[in-house]
């Protein structure tokens, strides 16, 4: 055999190389087969394996057969897993379902795999925010789906795998770098991540997060644009459900309501009600959809204070919000309709004249008083400046915008707000 290699001219090392990838690669197969089954003669079969091969892991040719049992064992020995922890080298060869054995233990790895990729995260969500070139491209636009499969999103899902504990870490970290930077797209991360794990059906983490139903259910409501009777009903069960002892609970519940993603629904959905309302001659106290959604708004608003107190209570809703600023915000909207039907009719310039002067003075006392001391009432004014926009109601416009610059936390200052508008000036006018 060898001498017939020598007359073709094939080296001897090239041939002991193609036999010896051959071997490996079979090996690999038949130690994947072997993972394939359940039981304890797998088990038994793979730490015998492990036990003889171990030793030649640090010879590259050979050390993809070692990582293979390893990945292939569900419970490694934590002998074998400080070697791989101390050995920079091997660490980096290692596969996530190995790793993450090694991060059940070590935080501080994890925290070094995760850190890169919510700066990631981040910079990703800031860069749709910021982008001025393409105007098509509006943050609100992609749907719930799509923006959970994300790259970032489906690495930090796959780190996770089953493991609670690795879970639990994520969401950790991103309450942590939350209540450091107030930064809101690490509430998003927080929403996405148990989505993406659902998709997955990792019963594991899903069955014991208490947020999942709840996530579930809001993320239907997104993805519909609707909040129907039967799930504000749902949404409204889960939030009078929890009882005393539970009340933490509402740390992550605030920060999922947090989401600029949710906030934009709440606003968007409490607005299109609003609207409905003003065509009917209905009362905003009398519509219970209404009420929820702003119960969940205030929850959401009040997430950064909630979490960096640690007091987890429910924010009571200011029944004068309800009561008085609506009904001053629907003024408002009441007045753009008059001055857009006024505009539809034949000219009488005294008329005309009457009904502009009427309709188009500054907004009530109380809209302003309320959108200086209520981040609920400042949303909703921010939200109906959006409405202005995208009617290309310029009086209306003129109206509101003096309002938002005193907004309670200067909250129309914020960059998903912002991103709205402008984009909306610029496809408007």
């Amino acid at each position: 055999m060898l001498p017939l290699l020598d007359l073709h001219e094939v080296r001897r090392l090239d041939f002991h190389n193609s036999v010896l990838e051959e071997l490996r690669e079979k090996l690999i197969s038949q130690i994947n087969e072997i993972g394939k089954k359940e039981g304890k003669e797998r088990d038994k079969k793979l730490k015998e394996l492990l036990a003889k091969s171990f030793p030649v892991i640090k010879v590259k040719t050979l050390r993809p057969v070692v990582m293979c049992i390893l990945r292939n064992t569900p419970h490694i020995d934590e002998k074998y897993l400080k070697v791989l922890e101390r050995d920079q080298e091997l660490y980096n060869d290692t596969d996530t379902e190995v790793k993450r054995q090694i991060w059940k233990d070590n935080q501080s790895l994890f925290g070094d795999a995760v850190t890169p990729l919510l700066g990631e995260y981040i910079l990703e969500k800031e860069k749709i925010l910021f982008d001025h070139e393409n105007l098509n491209s509006l943050f609100f636009s992609s749907s719930p789906k799509a923006r959970r499969q994300g790259k970032v999103v489906q690495k930090l899902a796959n780190m996770v795998g089953n493991s609670v504990r690795l879970y639990d870490l994520v969401l950790q970290f991103s309450r942590t770098l939350f209540l450091r930077s107030k930064n809101v797209h690490y509430c998003t991360l927080r929403a996405e991540l148990l989505m993406a794990l659902h998709d997955l059906e990792v019963q594991e983490i899903i069955s014991v997060d208490p947020c999942h139903k709840f996530t579930w259910c809001l993320d239907a409501c997104i993805r519909e644009k609707n909040v129907d009777i039967k799930r504000s009903r749902e949404l409204q069960g889960f939030l009078d459900s929890i009882k005393k002892g539970q009340e933490q609970v509402l740390g992550d519940l605030s920060m999922i309501l947090c989401d600029p993603y949710a906030v934009n629904f709440l606003a968007t959905s409490a607005m299109k009600i609003l609207v409905h309302l003003i065509n009917v001659d209905g009362m905003p106290r009398e519509n219970t959809v209404l009420i929820l959604l702003l119960r969940m708004l205030a929850l959401g608003l009040s997430a950064w204070q909630m979490i960096s107190t640690q007091e987890f209570k429910e924010p009571k809703l200011d029944s004068q919000v309800v009561t008085k600023f609506l009904p001053a915000l629907m003024s408002l909207m009441v007045d753009d309709l008059v001055r857009s039907l006024n505009s539809k009719l034949p000219p009488d310039e005294r008329e005309s004249a009457i009904t502009i002067i009427e309709h188009s003075g500054p907004p009530p006392d109380a809209c302003q008083a309320y959108v200086q001391e209520s981040s609920v009432a400042s949303i909703l004014a921010m939200y109906y400046t959006l409405h202005c926009a995208r009617t290309k109601d310029r009086v209306g416009l003129m109206r509101v915008l003096g309002t938002l610059a005193n907004c309670e936390n200067d909250r129309a200052f914020e960059d998903p707000f912002l991103h709205s508008l402008v984009k909306s000036f610029s496809q408007q006018f």
